[in-house]
């Protein structure tokens, strides 16, 4: 039988090694050269006879960190992945301890109430109307989820049609326009509303995706007044870029769109007056999301949905059964709210972060990485085997390697090697993607503790690994 006292030993014991490993994170390297043949030590049949409580945890603790991506550190610029703020990582921890059952608040009033009071500080970070309704998610996925179900509750009642109870048969299919920014997530929920990926008509003006405005307000104009979805994005994932969101409210306003704003890591845009104008729009949305899990570096896994109309949150997704609250309870039950009943109180690490650094220090961390964006850009400028493919308005600079006497044709393929050379090295971590047809290097910075030499480590590596492979293949 399991001890009570082991839970007091396994704390004891992964705290202690957690503190060595935050000792570490920031000299140790993005990935470690073993991590293949660390992680394949935990194989292996189901054992018969446990090894008990310390000796699984000591197992796990003397391989895991070697097999795992220090992707909270300061040089992990692959996705976009904040770290974990102390006063995150903490409340993290003791949100493990307290282990609440967030979906409704007679299973825990402090995951209630701090989802509620979280929301509202993001509310005001973000400058949203204070009238719109909210839940926290697991990410942008289910953020677009949240605010796409919505948008798909509004579309069937413009059709006289309660879909949540009825389903989409019978009606026309859903028309949902956005530029070729529309990211990958927003598609997938779409699909998973059965709404269909083939719903999606994009209008571009250039192969990098950006809006087709005239496009858009033709086909918006050929409805003659029949409801439609509009996805604005806010913070394109190769180059940080960002639809024009007024414009699209306008739109929206002028042909009774609904407008949903995917602003995953864009929407800290409007934390600070220096990008605020980037983002300027997304209060007129109807529904506009984020990421906790990006800018505002908070742990694995959060994401946050803002509606415009809340009763459409709960017409959407309250469940009914005995043992549940009542549906008309006025007390905050979130499962109601968003897709999962089975809830992790992830308010409290939003909560303890906002509590902790406030408004003004969230400006600050924007700024710095900024700063930091800007300082990688000139980097990138400056070296003579290096070239910026894009302006960077925000956080994340898109460049290639570009040495002398490499035709134009192999370039993408110099590069693609050269994405697996950095992955595979792993002093730092960054990959590649298309960029108007071109293979490239999209590092975002959002990580608290990057600093001005991690950027210079970055692209001194990139060079140092692209000139040993430009020799090679010579």
């Amino acid at each position: 039988m399991i001890e009570p006292r082991e839970a007091e030993q396994a704390v004891a014991l992964v705290a202690e090694r957690a503190r060595e490993y935050l000792a570490e994170l920031e000299e140790r390297p993005v990935r470690s050269p073993t991590a293949e043949e660390s992680a394949a030590r935990f194989a292996g049949p189901l054992p018969e006879e446990g090894d008990g409580t310390l000796s699984a945890l000591t197992t796990l603790l003397e391989y895991g960190p070697d097999a795992a991506i220090a992707s909270g550190g300061p040089r992990f610029f692959h996705f976009v992945v904040g770290g974990a703020t102390p006063a995150a990582l903490g409340a993290d921890m003791l949100a493990s301890t307290l282990d609440q059952m967030a979906g409704g608040w007679v299973a825990s009033p402090l995951a209630a109430e701090l989802e509620v009071v979280s929301l509202e500080w993001l509310q005001e970070l973000f400058g949203l109307p204070a009238s719109w309704g909210g839940v926290l998610t697991t990410g942008a996925t289910m953020a677009n989820f949240v605010g796409l179900a919505a948008a798909r509750s509004w579309w069937g009642e413009q059709h006289g049609r309660d879909v949540n109870e009825e389903g989409l048969a019978g009606l026309p299919p859903a028309p949902v326009f956005s530029s070729g920014y529309i990211h990958a997530s927003a598609i997938k929920a779409l699909a998973m509303l059965g709404v269909g990926r083939e719903a999606v008509r994009t209008f571009s003006r250039d192969t990098v995706g950006r809006l087709d405005e005239d496009a858009l307000e033709a086909a918006l104009r050929a409805l003659d007044g029949a409801p439609a979805i509009l996805v604005g994005n806010a913070g394109e994932v190769n180059a940080g870029d960002f639809d024009p969101l007024a414009r699209m409210a306008d739109l929206a306003d002028e042909h009774g769109a609904w407008l949903h704003v995917d602003g995953a890591f864009g929407l800290f845009a409007r934390v600070t007056p220096r990008t605020a104008h980037l983002a300027e729009g997304v209060e007129r949305a109807h529904s506009a999301i984020s990421d906790g899990h990006k800018w505002l570096n908070v742990p694995y896994d959060c994401g946050f949905a803002f509606v415009r109309d809340a009763s459409l949150l709960a017409k959407t997704f309250t469940p009914t059964a005995a043992y549940l609250p009542p549906p008309d309870d006025a007390r905050p039950n979130f499962g109601f709210l968003g897709p999962e009943m089975s809830r992790r109180g992830r308010a409290l690490a939003v909560w303890a972060t906002l509590r902790a650094y406030g408004r003004s220090g969230y400006r600050e961390l924007v700024e710095h990485h900024l700063d930091l964006a800007q300082r990688l850009a000139a980097r990138v400028d400056e070296a003579p085997d290096l070239e910026r493919l894009a302006d960077v308005p925000l956080n994340i600079v898109c460049f290639r390697y570009r040495p002398d006497g490499v035709s134009e044709a192999d370039l993408d393929e110099l590069n693609s090697r050269l994405g697996d050379d950095l992955l595979t090295d792993g002093r730092v971590y960054v990959g590649t993607t298309l960029y108007g047809g071109t293979i490239a290097f999209r590092p975002a910075i959002v990580n608290w503790r990057t600093r001005e030499g991690d950027i210079d480590l970055l692209v001194d590596v990139v060079r140092e690994l692209g000139a040993r492979l430009a020799v090679r293949t010579k």
